[in-house]
């Protein structure tokens, strides 16, 4: 054994090496998986005791001279930067300088927060588990109202009074319930609808709902700030209209339709060349929901409006399929790295 150790060492003084590649084939021969150095313990297991501890003492020397070898190699072909793990080799650590991406729905989160909070709008979170007074009763949703059948609802052990939330517009009923007006404030959180999934639907989605409530609150306080976000979120150019609509919680209550981003108003296909593409709903706080949180409608007014973060995103990255955000693929998610 010490001779062959002898031999080794005066190979490993007397090796050179001028790229890289020749280093790390260097390091396989000697401590690789299947490298000389695996085969040279092995063999340690047909001596004896004294025998043993002799060979050891040589091999832990033959090691630390491999890798002093290298170092020195390393730093003459001034390459210590470089990864030398290969695939087939599992003896190295592995390697966990890998840089990540935020996901593109935190991306378009933030940067919405962002727009509001300068506007200053403070941030609001709730439960996901909801019960009925907070996610439908207290919006203007009474018992058997046929506003109801306007979201499938994921009931909690068939209890019809605990629900996962449809919409995160339970959390401005918190929110009025506990805080005197002035109230200004968003609520970004996931919600979910018994919807079939598909491209265009999910399960679980992301909204930011935003409400208002002040003396003297108006519609034209509410189209002036959805304006400002869409110029802020989109670009300087970005036009708006307001088209009347439904919801239990608003009177009156619209849904809201951006200049289409893609082709500057003119028409394409992806705004089925009308030149605009919905964005959001919005209106007025109906009273009975300011009545609902101990709010005197007589006295105070507000405006509330709701965004679907996965809609946002769409517009600025023209993802074509919803269930793309939560399948995790990183040939996806690194498109994005450059976005942060």
């Amino acid at each position: 054994m010490k001779d062959i150790v002898n031999q080794h060492l005066a190979d490993i003084e007397a090796f050179l090496a001028e790229t890289p590649e020749e280093i790390e084939a260097f390091r396989i021969k000697y401590i690789g998986k299947k490298g000389l150095m695996p085969a040279l313990f092995t063999k340690m297991k047909d001596l004896d005791a004294e025998q043993r501890k002799e060979a050891g003492q040589l091999l832990n020397q033959l090691k630390n001279a491999v890798n002093d070898r290298i170092e020195i190699l390393k730093s003459q072909t001034n390459s210590s930067s470089i990864n030398f793990q290969t695939e087939d080799d599992l003896s190295r650590p592995a390697n966990f300088a890998f840089e990540g991406s935020r996901h593109p729905l935190s991306i378009v989160r933030k940067k919405m927060i962002d727009i509001f909070a300068r506007m200053g709008f403070t941030v609001e979170e709730g439960p996901e588990i909801e019960d009925d007074w907070h996610n439908f009763s207290a919006l203007n949703f009474p018992p058997e109202h046929p506003a109801r059948d306007m979201q499938d609802t994921f009931f909690v052990d068939k209890d019809p009074d605990i629900a996962l939330r449809t919409h995160t517009s339970s959390v401005q009923i918190r929110k009025m319930e506990n805080s005197t007006p002035p109230i200004r404030s968003i609520f970004p959180g996931r919600v979910y609808r018994n919807e079939a999934i598909s491209a265009r639907a999910h399960c679980f989605f992301h909204q930011i709902e935003g409400l208002y409530v002040d003396k003297n609150v108006s519609f034209a306080d509410l189209k002036q700030t959805l304006l400002h976000f869409s110029r802020e979120m989109f670009d300087a150019e970005t036009g708006i209209r307001l088209r009347p609509s439904y919801f239990p919680f608003t009177e009156p209550s619209a849904e809201m339709d951006i200049s289409c981003n893609l082709c500057g108003g003119k028409g394409c296909g992806f705004c089925k060349y009308t030149g605009w593409v919905e964005i959001l709903g919005c209106g007025m706080v109906d009273p009975n929901v300011l009545k609902n949180c101990d709010i005197d409608p007589g006295v105070y007014s507000g405006f509330a409006f709701g965004i679907g973060v996965e809609r946002i995103t769409n517009l600025i990255y023209s993802v074509k399929d919803l269930r793309m955000f939560s399948e995790n693929d990183l040939r996806f998610l690194n498109q994005f790295k450059a976005a942060h």
